[in-house]
């Protein structure tokens, strides 16, 4: 039986950590050398994104990930509201990526719990 948007992001969030915006604040603030990583598209990343976020839209993350970050390095991915950072989480698991999260609440998420913006 063919699968919806809805029934992917269910599914994918049974199979990757999410993380908050708090969680992701507090690691940057203990210093912890994690690749924030936006996949929206690019005229969504040109309105604003997490501060020193890396940008890499979700049709080519596949393609860019692994000349900017290494398997074994944490992975934070986000996106509008945390559905396709779930859906780009779980395809970097398969790829043997193996600390890799998506922020609940995306970049609307992180913008209402006062996370850093540039852009």
């Amino acid at each position: 039986m063919p699968k919806s948007y809805a029934d992917l992001t269910t599914e994918a969030r049974a199979r990757v950590k999410e993380v908050t915006p708090a969680d992701v604040k507090r690691m940057r603030e203990r210093g912890e050398e994690v690749a924030v990583v936006d996949v929206r598209e690019d005229r969504e990343w040109n309105l604003g994104h997490v501060q020193g976020a890396m940008h890499m839209s979700r049709g080519t993350l596949e393609g860019k990930i692994e000349r900017s970050v290494p398997r074994d390095r944490p992975v934070v991915l986000y996106c509008a509201s945390g559905n396709r950072s779930l859906l780009a989480a779980e395809s970097l698991q398969q790829m043997g990526y193996v600390n890799v999260s998506s922020m609940s609440g995306g970049f609307r998420g992180w913008v209402d719990a006062g996370g850093d913006v540039e852009g």
